[in-house]
């Protein structure tokens, strides 16, 4: 009862527990706080593991919204997936999403699983698709990799634009997993870069810029399209495909910022002589600008009134390094507008901004009042706006911007006050008008309360002083005075650089500052220290009479102080300055070193060298370069060529040409699945024989509802199938097998899962109706294939047999629509069959069905190989009842997608067992068809019964409840790989053939060294077919062994081929199923190398 309570029954959001929250014990708070709850999210997996729908669902809204919150929810991984395969659609998803989270943590688990999400990779909903291959690109695995190139590939091809979008973002994954890859990839790429969809347009640049953003040949064709579908691409897309863009045209366009170049609409004098005319035409050639270049300018201008603000910033970094000058204002107002923006994106969008000011100070001048710092604005946005203030400060605003920085002096925030005095330097170095007027203001400073203010004025007034010393030496004798007052070091030293710089402005302040500095030498910083050596020699060298012996006594204190560098700058000083018998080389050039003229220093933007780097990018806003930048590169001196974007129109007619007009002769080259409905209608009104491409359509339609992915590869198969059919001989039975299938075509492709053998499968009841549906319509679709290969092959001889049968069954047709479908009654389709073929020919078309792709490939009886038994409940844990059972290597009766297993019962008791059965608990994704209950067994007697499971093409084990009357054993069954196929019988030739399709990705091999023990002992296909349900195939050659079978749930072909040697084996596996094929590798290199 407790699990079939819903969320909300239990108290509603706010009272359920939630992952990584522990539940207080009885015992009380305090200890509630430091106890571990070990049935933490205990409810949340009996609602997974429930056999209700709507409680599985419920509970996997609850975990999803938990990782929302940011809480782990790893430890449901293996209840959530069981679910993986689960019919719901909802469901599915919400396991999806748990599984793309944690996929990478819990790779083992989400292994198991693998082939789940190849057949979801199939499944006819598009969402479905595209989680499976977002899960399959998440489990982080090596031994994977082909698995993902070949989902890759088949995502690519996909008819959904989201599942190629998906692909796309595949890539990238799989390309940081191996990066072997890449040549793969860049295929993969080139041909997403055709798709027309804008869905696609922006992933597959990532994928570009990601993978091979040097390859810019695979723009050149996409160029314009690129272009033209940009302003309906997502906006993500956008920006990526902008700084694409960007770079691809400073590669391929010439600059259009050249000092000698005219534009060829700018504007001529009004005035100008023909001679004048005719030298300006032979000095300069007007620039004119590629159509292209044009193009990207015109294409990107809307997007600068996009909503996000990503996409306006990289518009505008592509204008500033694409647009003509006079260009580039059209930008302003946008970045204007985005500082009404959050904090962070303010913080970008000043930054780079600030990087425009510096070359362009004309483009922000008319918006200087959106620069004034407001007192809401944090700390870095009013760093970078009184930068902005600073770049855009000039004679006729700079009364403005001196009122605001009066302003923002008194600013409470310490670090913005020292940044604005740092500001009005700046302006005192470039306006050298107003440079008297800053040094009075910040002489004014001087006597602030603030210390940081003080000090930063100090620096700054040293800084400007050093322009013109001699003309405020009463400055310097003003913050001399107020030596005593400040205490910063910075500050302090400062005031003794300028003292001791320019003491022969103020002889008689000088000595008496030196005098002050030998009392408090020992409490000093360091740097002031290093100041104080550095004034007392430079007095002793303008005014020894005075200075000598305190210049004596504070390098007597300095050659003992505790700091070396303090030790060695007046060790230093000492020699220079005072010469001595041993050494004084250096002497008379003392007064050149220390009192040499110095430059003035240069007050620069911090911004300044920051164009190196991209606008925009993550290099310009750290000043560094990143990981992954990609360096714009200098403008190409000359014009590459044009017309390596040129399209060339006829492939693009191509398309569409045969629609418009068809030659009768060419009516037979037609493709089976036609564009559109008009050229089924000419086909139809031209002839009799052309109808018969009317229903060829019309059945792919029908296929193409219910199995979208499959068109690609069934198109390619068919093309190549076709072109040998012509040429074969048939046989009588074969053209009999042809003839019926094509009145059958439509139905096949819509109501197989009702006729034939698939429904005895189908009226299965519980959990099997599920699986058997699945296998049935699997069934149906390779049926409707293979016919329509045959067909295709064969179909300019039989167009004169085949004319009055199509006519006959053209009727019903028509009055048909593909709505309709599910009700079209197969009651003449039967008729038709039963009138034309003989009932030996209809168990060999059954035969057909079971085959993997060809005619020739048909199901074989097993090879007798002695039983292996395998313990499923042992007498002691069963309390008397023991169980076993093998595997009988014989096709299930109940299903075909199903493992026949035998289950041996012996009643080890002194009393009799009533009503053995097995529970409706089973293992989440693997279909069981139960065996009949046994009503008693008597002590010391056995039974045999028989039971199918389905285990999908997995070696997982199939877990369910072994039940009597009383009790309830949980048992397992766990299949080995070889016991998941069917043998199947074929020739030498159809084995080369299939084999030469399974080539790659597909194939697995190794070499096996074999002793002459285990070459003697038994013969080598005795091994093979012991260990794996495997058929035989007649070869020609003795030291070549050829073995054939099917995976019993997909029908997928698994070919083995052993090549013996002198000393060893070369084994060779191949099928499209890949993990199934190392593990038979595996298990079969370990069978044949035993003795």
């Amino acid at each position: 009862m407790a699990n079939s309570l819903c969320y909300g029954e239990q108290g509603g959001a706010d009272s359920g527990v939630e992952v990584g929250q522990e539940t207080p014990t009885a015992g009380g708070a305090g200890f509630g706080l430091f106890s571990t709850d070990f049935k933490r999210n205990e409810d949340l997996k009996e609602m997974l593991e429930s056999s209700k729908e709507s409680l599985k669902l419920e509970a996997m809204k609850r975990v999803v919204g938990l990782i929302a919150k940011g809480k782990n929810a790893s430890e449901l991984f293996p209840a959530v997936v069981k679910n993986v395969a689960n019919k719901n659609l909802e469901l599915k998803k919400l396991v999806y999403v748990y599984l793309v989270r944690y996929a990478e943590e819990q790779q083992d688990l989400a292994l198991l699983s693998i082939s789940t999400f190849q057949r979801a990779l199939k499944d006819p909903n598009q969402l479905i698709r595209a989680s499976a291959l977002r899960v399959l690109s998440s489990i982080r695995v090596p031994i994977i990799v082909p698995i993902m190139m070949l989902a890759i590939k088949e995502a690519a091809s996909d008819l959904s634009p989201y599942v190629r979008k998906t692909a796309a973002h595949a890539i990238q994954k799989l390309y940081s997993l191996d990066a072997d890859q890449k040549d793969h990839l860049i295929e993969v790429i080139e041909k997403l870069l055709k798709d027309k969809s804008t869905l696609v347009a922006g992933s597959v640049v990532m994928a570009f810029e990601e993978v091979c953003p040097d390859r810019i040949d695979l723009i050149h064709r996409n160029y314009r399209k690129l272009c033209n579908l940009l302003m309906d691409v997502e906006e993500w897309g956008q920006v990526v495909i902008i700084s694409m863009l960007t770079r691809y045209a400073r590669t391929q366009f010439i600059s259009p910022w050249k000092e000698d170049g005219v534009f060829e609409n700018s504007e001529k004098a009004f005035y100008e002589s023909d001679e004048e005319k005719r030298k300006s035409a032979e000095e300069t050639k007007p620039y004119a600008m590629d159509p292209d270049h044009r193009l990207l300018l015109r294409s990107t201008k809307p997007l600068l009134q996009s909503r996000n603000t990503a996409v306006v910033m990289s518009v505008a970094q592509l204008y500033w390094h694409l647009a003509p000058k006079h260009e580039v204002n059209i930008i302003t107002k946008s970045l204007v507008r985005l500082l009404r923006s959050h904090r962070e994106v303010q913080y970008i969008v000043l930054q780079n901004i600030a990087t425009m000011s510096i070359q362009r100070k004309g483009m922000f001048e008319p918006f200087m009042k959106s620069f004034y710092v407001r007192s809401t604005d944090a700390t870095h946005i009013k760093t970078l706006k009184l930068e902005i203030l600073t770049n855009l400060a000039n004679e006729a605003n700079i009364s403005t911007v001196l009122r605001e920085f009066q302003t923002y002096v008194k600013s409470q925030d310490k670090a913005f006050a020292a940044a604005t005095i740092q500001a009005i330097g700046r302006c005192a170095t470039n306006i050298s008008e107003i440079t008297d007027t800053c040094l009075n203001g910040l002489v004014l400073l001087l006597s602030n309360r603030d210390e940081t203010v003080v000090a930063e004025s100090v620096v700054v007034i040293r800084k400007l002083l050093q322009t013109q010393p001699s003309e405020h030496s009463d400055i310097i004798k003003h913050m001399a005075k107020l030596f005593d007052n400040i205490t910063v070091p910075m500050a302090r030293a400062s005031i003794l650089w300028l003292i001791g710089e320019y003491c022969e402005h103020v002889p008689k302040i000088a000595p008496d500052v030196l005098r002050k500095m030998a009392k408090t030498f020992h409490n000093e910083e360091d740097i002031v220290k290093l100041q104080t050596v550095s004034l007392a020699a430079k007095l002793y060298l303008t005014n020894s009479k005075q200075t000598k012996l305190l210049t004596q006594y504070i390098l007597n204190l300095g050659k003992y102080d505790q700091n070396y560098d303090i030790r060695d700058r007046t060790r230093f000083i000492r020699q220079l300055i005072v010469p001595s018998e041993r050494g004084g080389a250096l002497s008379k050039y003392a007064r050149r070193i220390l009192l040499a003229p110095k430059p003035a220093p240069v007050l620069q933007s911090a911004f300044k060298d920051r164009d190196r780097f991209q606008l925009g990018t993550l290099s310009h806003t750290l000043n560094s370069k990143a990981t992954g930048y990609l360096e714009l590169s200098d403008w190409p001196p000359m014009a590459p060529d044009q017309s390596v974007r040129n399209v060339e129109v006829a492939e693009a007619m191509k398309e569409w040409s045969p629609a418009v007009g068809k030659a009768k002769s060419s009516k037979s080259d037609d493709k089976f699945y036609s564009d559109s409905g008009e050229e089924e209608d000419e086909q139809a009104a031209d002839s009799g024989s052309d109808e018969e491409g009317g229903s060829e359509a019309l059945s792919s339609e029908a296929e193409s509802e219910n199995s979208e992915t499959s068109e690609d590869s069934s198109q390619s198969e068919k093309s190549s199938d076709s072109g040998t059919g012509v040429k074969k001989t048939t046989t009588q039975k074969n053209k009999k097998l042809q003839q019926a299938k094509k009145p059958r075509k439509v139905s096949d492709s819509d109501e197989g899962p009702k006729n034939g053998h698939s429904c005895e499968a189908g009226s299965r009841s519980g959990s099997g109706s599920g699986s058997s549906e699945e296998s049935s319509s699997e069934a149906s679709e390779s049926d409707s294939e293979s016919s329509s290969d045959s067909d295709s092959g064969t179909e300019q001889k039989k167009q004169s047999e085949a004319k009055p049968a199509q006519k006959v069954e053209e009727k019903p047709k028509k009055e048909v629509s593909l709505l309709d479908l599910d009700d079209f009654s197969p009651a003449a389709v039967t008729m038709t069959k039963s009138s034309i073929l003989s009932p030996s020919v209809l168990s060999d078309l059954h035969g057909l069905s079971l085959a993997a792709s060809s005619p020739a490939i048909q199901l074989s009886s097993p090879v007798f190989v002695p039983v292996h038994t395998y313990e499923l409940l042992h007498r002691m844990t069963g309390k008397g009842l023991a169980a076993q059972y093998h595997f009988s290597r014989q096709p299930c009766i109940y299903d075909d997608r199903m493992i026949s297993v035998q289950l041996t019962f012996s009643n080890n008791g002194d009393h009799t067992l009533e009503n053995i059965h097995i529970s409706e608990k089973t293992s989440a994704g693997q279909n069981i068809h139960c065996f009949s209950p046994i009503e008693c067994l008597e002590p010391e007697k056995s039974v045999t019964v028989s039971m199918g499971v389905d285990f999908n093409d997995s070696t997982q084990a199939a877990s369910f409840q072994l039940c009597t009357k009383a009790e309830g054993f949980n048992v397992s069954i766990q299949p080995a790989v070889g016991e998941l196929l069917l043998p199947v019988t074929m020739s030498e030739q159809d084995f080369s053939k299939e084999q030469g399709k399974l080539q790659g990705m597909n194939e697995s091999s190794a070499t096996i060294a074999m002793t002459p023990e285990s070459i003697t002992s038994q013969p080598l296909h005795r091994k093979v077919v012991n260990m794996a349900n495997v058929g035989v195939v007649p070869s020609g050659q003795n030291n070549v062994h050829r073995f054939a079978a099917k995976l019993v749930s997909s029908g997928a072909l698994v070919l083995v081929c052993v090549v013996q040697k002198d000393s060893g084996a070369q084994l060779t596996v191949n099928t499209e199923k890949t993990i199934i094929g190392s593990m038979l590798l595996r298990e079969l290199q370990t069978v044949l190398s035993a003795p």
